[in-house]
């Protein structure tokens, strides 16, 4: 049983990363910003919360009285390429500074923890066809992506000076229950909303690597051991693409009758900062072992069950 911590824990992947890690006997310890109660912080199995920025101070209050962690989780950060355009000052503190702390804290500290951060295909860009491999060219395309290579960037720093052991996962579209922002949530809030047509920005024709948040938290358990001065670097992808018409068509299948006869149709605006194809090249990953188990079928009708399920309190 390792004693593990989560930043970011309070996230959607956070969650249900912890939830994986206490269901494997390992204790949690969760930090990033929100007020949340104890029986909630229980019921997603974090032992422990700090509701505060991840500083020196929080850092070492954190390890005085817990104990040093084996493992670091780092998925504090922007998580909105949107977001990250509408404010990049506020999306570089969150990854770029939050990544310098805790390298900082690790190197004075606790230089023998591993961790693993949590990046985004975002690194990689526009003008990508096909399946991207981890030695592709790196070229971003927003704010986002640049601060999310630097945050790796950061990591390889340390670990050629220092000998900070991590992992870099590059995650692609992951979606899953507790999910409430982008093309899932807006898709099923449009389609509860009435009986009007729906109405979605780009093409449709834009094309993602979908990947449920069950897999993706267990391939980040996986990689953990993996963490070396090295920083060696893993696309979290399936390897697989959907385009968005295809995943808001599958939406309005699982969704029911009701949503059978609405039209569909997309604007023809693509978002700042949104290329049009990121799709996993996932030999790397695929050769330790990791197996996909949730398609993107069933992952999008569990999607809606949770959806029209959330507002009785269904977890």
């Amino acid at each position: 049983m390792a004693h593990i911590w989560i930043t970011g824990g309070r996230g959607f992947i956070g969650q249900h990363l912890a939830r994986l890690l206490a269901q494997q006997e390992h204790t949690v310890i969760g930090l990033g910003h929100g007020a949340w109660p104890d029986a909630e912080v229980t019921s997603v199995g974090i032992a422990r919360w700090l509701n505060g920025d991840i500083s020196a101070s929080n850092l070492h209050a954190l390890g005085s009285t817990h104990g040093l962690p084996e493992t670091v989780f780092h998925l504090a950060g922007g998580s909105s390429v949107g977001a990250a355009v509408a404010n990049p000052r506020e999306d570089f503190v969150r990854t770029v500074a939050t990544t310098v702390e805790l390298l900082e804290w690790m190197r004075q500290e606790s230089s023998k923890t591993q961790l693993v951060a949590v990046s985004s295909a975002a690194v990689y860009g526009a003008g990508h066809q096909g399946p991207i491999a981890e030695t592709a060219m790196l070229r971003p395309y927003s704010p986002y992506g640049h601060h999310k290579l630097m945050m790796e960037s950061l990591c390889r720093s340390y670990g050629a000076t220092y000998g900070l052991r991590s992992v870099v996962a590059r995650l692609f579209s992951v979606y899953g229950a507790g999910l409430r922002k982008q093309l899932a949530w807006d898709m099923c809030s449009k389609l509860e909303s009435g009986n009007g047509p729906v109405q979605l920005g780009g093409s449709g024709a834009e094309l993602r690597d979908w990947t449920d948040v069950r897999d993706v938290v267990r391939a980040l358990a996986q990689l953990a051991p993996l963490a070396d001065a090295d920083a060696p670097t893993f696309n979290v992808g399936s390897g697989v693409a959907t385009s968005v018409r295809q995943i808001a068509e599958q939406l309005m299948s699982s969704w029911g009758s009701s949503a059978a006869a609405r039209a569909l149709a997309f604007s023809g605006q693509s978002r700042a900062g949104d290329p049009f194809s990121l799709q996993a090249d996932s030999a790397r990953l695929d050769a330790l072992g990791f197996g996909w188990q949730v398609p993107v079928a069933q992952g999008l009708a569990d999607y809606v069950r949770w959806f029209k399920g959330r507002a009785r309190g269904t977890p």
